[in-house]
């Protein structure tokens, strides 16, 4: 054996097992073996970062942007909100119905995000049906996956695949073309999960992390702060004598110990045939103008004499979910560090109002709720307090990280707010896409950079910082790094030793067994590294013995896309299985004990199945 082709073997082998043993990170794990072939002259410079522009990075790049703009507007959560509608108190509904929206929602994102998207919804439905969550949450991971197959952009295999076909001369996949085969999926692990819900899934496990889930939920923090009765809504008279003031000069907080959080008016400017309501937070500048709404915190006692001394009316029906959190405001949690400046400070003498623009609702004391005569009270480690305001002043007071530090993401909840109520906007853009790659009217790196493009000019993602943030970078740099390794198996005749040895072994049965042999090793290594890695290695092996045995490459190569998307044994297999694994309880006997009979019955399937929709 040639030593170039040795090295090769060697090089690939400590990848894999690297990969395997996840100590070092995927991405810098492909870095490593990368400038491995560059030292050893199997690959140039050149053809060593070829995989950087290759389109399927670009693209990739592309669709967390689009993932992002259909998460941020609403538009998934509308699948939360029909299965929350149709589900009803029924479990077997339940179960069937979430299987189906995970595989719709999935089709046009990652499964990293369905998954994320559809976890806190299940599990509080789950919960509230006093059913356990883990019987839910290995299914939706494992249908997350199914719905991988379902378009060409569903998940990264498909797009290695359809890459590669194009690169040696072959027509590329188009946008439904590998459909038929995601449905057959998504029909065979509905009925396999449906049938074992009660024998192989765990019983009786609670998510453990299903309080932090409900926590990390900001129109919750004001049930936990015990807020309900302290928020009042009053309406500003034409008389008042506040009308014209700054609520400096009103000094309201000393004298009535009560709080304006904020204040919601209607414009008077121009014609005003259309008045629009807008608000904005309370600040020691504000002016009172008449017809003003002002949103109050505080006892009754205290605002029984402030209404009394301004003759203000107070409005029935407020909600402290709905009116402290909004497109512009919103509430969060803030921790003390245990070397902050603010430790032993009064909220009056830290101007913490002033300082970070921001209003304490509320302080939690070890389990204590304080919100009575706060500004008097010194801060002490350990606390926890509840600050409302605009989601930018949030974000900046996330950055104090030597004071404080923000509980969840406040970054997320504002592009979140900035975005909503633009579900339409985001789903016309995801139709157009679409309809630009069936019609290929454009490239398809074209399409979805069009689609990302246009998430952003019309808010559905906030700013290009938002944008680059949504990017999966370690995702990037491994397929960038990994897809040149193709190129070294090819240069050095290991791709030709690899597809002859599958033929020698499984030649005598036939393309079929060619094709069975292929998904096996497939399916077999993607239990133990990511699906990207395994279709990158893979996909030229399958497409090199198609073409030994004078055979159409398309269902080699789509045996390849499929057997990457198994991963269904190990916890580690797939991020998806990692995040259930946590928020379920489970244990990795778990992932074996439905895994393996499943990957089973979708080999048998996908051999029958994969022939007839790709004919050899």
């Amino acid at each position: 054996m040639p030593v170039q082709l040795t090295l090769t073997f060697i090089i690939l082998g400590i990848t894999v097992v690297l990969f395997m043993t996840n100590k070092i990170r995927a991405d810098l794990v492909a870095i490593l073996a990368l400038l491995a072939f560059v030292l050893t002259g199997i690959l140039t410079p050149v053809e060593a970062l070829s995989g950087f522009s290759n389109s399927v990075v670009i693209m990739i790049a592309a669709l967390f942007v689009i993932g992002a703009g259909i998460l941020r507007t609403g538009l998934a959560q509308m699948a939360g909100t029909l299965l929350l509608r149709y589900s009803g108190d029924s479990e077997k509904r339940l179960f069937i119905l979430l299987l189906i929206i995970v595989a719709s929602v999935g089709a046009f994102m990652s499964n990293t995000g369905t998954v994320a998207l559809m976890l806190p919804i299940v599990v509080s439905i789950a919960i509230s049906i006093n059913s356990s969550p883990s019987k839910y949450l290995i299914p939706l991971s494992y249908m997350a996956s199914f719905s991988g197959l379902l378009t060409l952009i569903a998940s990264p295999p498909n797009l290695i695949i359809s890459q590669m076909l194009v690169d040696n001369g072959y027509e590329k996949l188009g946008f439904f073309q590998i459909t038929p085969i995601g449905i057959i999926g998504v029909i065979v692990g509905l009925i396999y999960l449906y049938s074992v819900r009660n024998l192989l899934l765990p019983k009786g496990k609670k998510a453990s992390n299903s309080n932090q889930i409900q926590k990390l939920a900001t129109k919750q923090l004001a049930l936990d702060y015990q807020l309900g009765g302290n928020l009042y809504l009053v309406k500003v008279p034409v008389g008042s004598e506040m009308i014209g003031k700054r609520l400096a000069q009103l000094k309201i907080p000393a004298t009535y110990q009560l709080c304006i959080l904020k204040i919601s008016r209607k414009s008077t400017e121009g014609l005003n045939l259309l008045p629009m309501t807008y608000q904005e937070m309370a600040g020691p500048n504000s002016i009172i103008q008449p017809k003003d709404r002002l949103y109050v915190q505080g006892s009754a006692e205290n605002m029984e004499k402030f209404v009394e001394a301004y003759g203000l009316s107070i409005e029935k029906g407020t909600s402290e979910a709905d009116e402290l959190v909004s497109k512009q405001l919103g509430i969060a949690e803030v921790l003390l560090t245990p070397h902050s400046k603010l430790i032993n400070e009064t909220l009056r003498t830290i101007n913490f109002r002033e300082k970070y623009n921001l209003n304490i609702l509320g302080i939690n004391r070890q389990g204590e709720y304080v919100d009575k005569d706060m500004s008097k009270q010194r801060l002490r480690f350990g606390d926890a307090l509840l600050v409302q305001g605009s989601w930018e002043s949030i974000e900046l007071l996330s950055r104090e990280t030597g004071n404080v530090v923000v509980i969840g993401q406040p970054k997320e909840h504002a592009s979140m707010a900035a975005a909503s109520g633009k579900a339409s906007i985001a789903g016309a853009i995801m139709i157009l896409m679409v309809l630009l790659m069936v019609f290929e009217v454009f490239p398809a790196v074209i399409s979805v950079l069009i689609g990302a493009a246009l998430m952003i000019l019309t808010g559905c993602v906030r700013n290009m910082d938002d944008a680059y943030g949504q990017i999966n970078w370690e995702s990037i740099v491994l397929i960038g790094a990994m897809l040149p390794m193709a190129t070294a198996l090819e240069n050095t005749g290991g791709m030709v030793l690899l597809s002859k040895g599958i033929i020698q072994l499984l030649g005598g049965f036939g393309p079929l067994g060619v094709l069975g042999g292929i998904f096996l090793l497939t399916m077999t290594f993607g239990q133990f590294i990511s699906n990207t890695a395994t279709a990158v290695l893979f996909a030229p092996i399958g497409l090199s013995a198609a073409i030994s045995i004078g055979v159409s490459p398309y269902p080699f190569l789509m045996a390849v896309a499929v057997g990457a998307s198994m991963a269904f044994s190990t916890p580690v297999a797939s991020p998806t299985n990692a995040l259930v694994m946590t928020a379920g309880g489970y244990q990795f006997k778990d992932f074996v004990k439905i895994g393996v009979p499943l990957q089973f019955i979708m080999l048998i399937v996908m051999m029958i199945a994969i022939p007839i929709v790709f004919p050899f």
